[in-house]
């Protein structure tokens, strides 16, 4: 790649042609990943996202946002300081992820009925408590949908004890086409820049939340979907809307 390519102009080709090809290849992975979120919503489950770093953004997404599903629960390791009496103090530690219970901990937190979907996003898949929340998930009879690169994923090693990744576990994979490391652009005498992970996830997460939509659309069903709280009426018929999860979705201030 040559210097000229490390732009703005280099990064929105190169993206796009990434985004263009993510597009047309998770078609099938899409639709299967629709299923599980209709299949979900049907039986009155609850969609439970989590991820960390900056896989959060994707669980924002995903999660409480207006033009998304009501019933979605955003998980956090903050969780164990906001629900879980935990000390702020904790969050302190850059290594919490990797520590072996965590996940479990924040599984408990959210308190999930059986019908619930699992959403784990994580660009690399394999941090710890990635991976643990998705076999426990999996262990309590859950289906899982993950959101990762398996170019990244492929490319090193297993970090949990079980020796397996996040695209080991989950029932469907949604592949963000990321590179190795996540960013785009190649510098010249090595390193490269622009993460590209993030752009690729909004459009799969999109995908799938339209896909889902349209099959209950397609069963007679209304989809739950939030209006933006700034027009008139929107924050007033989203309380409604949540009424039929309460106690099941958490909404604090992000």
């Amino acid at each position: 790649m040559s210097v000229e390519s490390v732009s703005a102009q280099g990064f929105a080709r190169e993206s796009l042609t990434v985004l263009q090809k993510v597009i047309e290849s998770a078609r099938d992975d899409v639709a299967a990943a629709a299923d599980l979120v209709a299949e979900c919503v049907r039986a009155d489950g609850v969609v439970h996202a989590f991820g960390t770093g900056h896989s959060q953004a994707l669980v924002l997404e995903l999660a409480g946002r207006a033009g998304g599903l009501v019933p979605t629960n955003r998980l956090s390791i903050a969780d164990l300081v906001l629900y879980g009496g935990e000390d702020p103090s904790v969050l302190d530690d850059p290594l919490l992820e990797r520590q072996a219970g965590v996940a479990q901990r924040i599984y408990d937190l959210a308190a999930p009925n059986p019908q619930d979907l699992f959403v784990v996003i994580s660009n690399s898949g394999v941090n710890n408590v990635i991976v643990e929340m998705a076999l426990h998930a999996k262990e309590h009879g859950h289906r899982v949908l993950a959101l990762t690169s398996l170019t990244h994923t492929r490319a090193v090693p297993a970090a949990h004890p079980s020796g397996r990744k996040l695209a080991d576990i989950a029932d469907v994979v949604l592949d963000n086409a990321a590179p190795r490391g996540d960013s785009l652009l190649e510098l010249p005498g090595g390193g490269s820049v622009c993460a590209l992970s993030t752009l690729t996830g909004v459009m799969l997460v999109q995908m799938t939340v339209a896909e889902a939509a349209g099959r209950l659309l397609a069963a007679g069903e209304r989809p739950p979907v939030y209006v933006s709280a700034n027009v008139p009426g929107g924050f007033e018929g989203n309380l409604e809307l949540e009424k039929r999860y309460a106690g099941r979705i958490r909404r604090t201030a992000s």
